[in-house]
């Protein structure tokens, strides 16, 4: 890649000292990561600067057709002082699926990975060490032509914003309760449930408010057409434990295929635990707990790592999983990959990158 101009900040801002205090991207870091494109030049001006607000005019695509896609990494500091990223050439291949979906020119995943570990590495001093946090990172690129009118834009930025962040959830590593949503719907097959981009996540918000005001901590979506078929949670991928056997949902085009996921079948089948990727209907789902074979439920994510779910609540039928406890299976991915992602556990996968 062409040489990456660093700017560095003047001002560095205060670091945070107390890591409980975290949350979740509420806090940034010095610096973030900026590249353009050009329709008959390319991806061009790579560069490091200040974090800080980006100026754009009010007619600018991305404002008006959502044409954007966004991905989310994380950065561990190990015990011996050494940076690693999780997995990050499954992140960027994903970019270049929801980039194809969205009509926005490939980006080179070598030269985004070197982006990446370059602005990590300079404010590798905000990577937290506590346990349960890291430095969430988040590469998203926008349309940035300053017209209207709906079709591909010309212009675009690849920009890389940096967060320390805690545990996703308030409840941390404790199951969440969770609501089955069967009147809005997200995203069917043909559509763009598969690719990391904003218009999923704007098509979710309604229900999310509609969980939250019964208490309920996420969404878990079933199919958009005859909504009876479980697809993923608002955050996360879902799995479910039924006699011995780990299933997920088959990716039919309307779900992500997302990286924590692919760890999880990954680390089962190691272990030689059972695992099917297939329909999974809600009605299975209920019938195994009523006759007492349902064991576990867990979402995983980037965000979460595991999130054990301990209760269900789908049209006023109100399940609880495992006594509303986590399950073994649960804990043990949780504490596999989390041990890989910090450098506690050998990566016999080779999945974990340093940075230097």
């Amino acid at each position: 890649m062409e040489k990456i101009t660093i700017n560095k900040t003047a001002t560095p801002k205060q670091k945070p000292t107390d890591f409980s205090k975290l949350g979740f991207g509420k806090i940034f870091t010095d610096h973030m990561f900026i590249m353009d494109y050009t329709k008959g030049k390319g991806w061009h001006d790579a560069r490091i600067v200040p974090y800080g607000p980006l100026l754009f005019d009010p007619s600018t695509m991305i404002f008006h057709y959502g044409q954007g896609i966004f991905e989310g990494l994380k950065a561990y500091k190990t015990d011996d002082g050494r940076v690693l990223l999780f997995r990050p050439n499954k992140n960027l291949e994903r970019v270049n699926v929801s980039n194809e979906r969205l009509s926005i020119p490939h980006l080179d995943e070598a030269t985004a990975l070197e982006a990446i570990k370059a602005v990590v590495a300079i404010d590798k001093d905000w990577i937290p060490t506590a346990p349960g946090t890291s430095l969430y990172i988040r590469p998203f690129i926008i349309a940035t032509d300053p017209q209207l009118g709906v079709h591909p834009s010309d212009t675009y930025k690849f920009i890389v914003i940096l967060s320390p962040v805690g545990a996703y959830y308030p409840e941390g590593l404790n199951p969440v309760k969770i609501y089955v949503e069967d009147e809005y719907v997200r995203a069917v097959k043909g559509g763009i449930g598969f690719a990391k981009t904003p218009g999923n996540y704007a098509a979710s918000i309604r229900a999310q408010v509609k969980a939250d005001e019964l208490h309920y901590t996420q969404v878990l979506w079933l199919d958009g057409v005859e909504k009876k078929y479980i697809e993923e949670v608002g955050t996360m991928n879902v799995f479910f434990k039924i006699n011995g056997e780990v299933l997920t949902p088959a990716l039919n085009g309307s779900i992500l295929a997302g990286v924590t996921r692919d760890s999880c079948i990954a680390l089962l089948k190691s272990w030689n635990i059972p695992v099917s990727e297939r329909k999974i209907s809600i009605q299975e789902i209920y019938d195994a707990n009523a006759n007492g074979t349902l064991e576990e439920i867990f979402g995983s994510g980037t965000a979460a790592v595991i999130s054990p779910v301990g209760e269900l609540n789908w049209d006023g039928n109100i399940i609880k999983i495992n006594n509303g406890e986590i399950g073994k299976t649960s804990q043990k991915l949780y504490d596999t990959i989390t041990g890989i992602q910090c450098g506690k556990l050998p990566d016999t996968m080779n999945w974990t990158v340093e940075v230097k």
